[in-house]
């Protein structure tokens, strides 16, 4: 597994693909298959069969996972995408934003 840039709980844009200015909160993130489920966005509709928990069953819309590649995460000063990068302050490791030089 490798290092991320993104977390759960990150404010995110889609950049790339068929929900491109999307905007979203990461509800999980998948570190071996690198993809992110992102709140509201790329949605599908699944079937399901009745259950205790849906005794009605049907379909039903839910969000799919995104490749993190196509996720840009935004920043909270200017509400733009940003790249992120890593560095040592206070001798804690931490993530900042390359356009603000802001601790994520």
């Amino acid at each position: 597994m490798k290092k991320l840039k993104i977390k759960t709980g990150d404010t995110v844009k889609i950049i790339a693909g068929d929900h491109k200015g999307v905007e979203g909160k990461i509800m999980s993130v998948d570190r071996v298959k690198n993809k992110a489920i992102v709140e509201g966005a790329n949605l599908v509709s699944k079937h399901e069969k009745p259950s205790a928990k849906n005794p009605q069953g049907g379909i039903i819309k839910k969000e799919a996972p995104i490749h993190i590649s196509n996720l840009s995460l935004i920043d909270a000063k200017s509400g733009e995408p940003t790249r992120v990068g890593f560095e040592v302050r206070d001798g804690k490791k931490v993530r900042f934003s390359k356009k603000s030089n802001e601790v994520i």
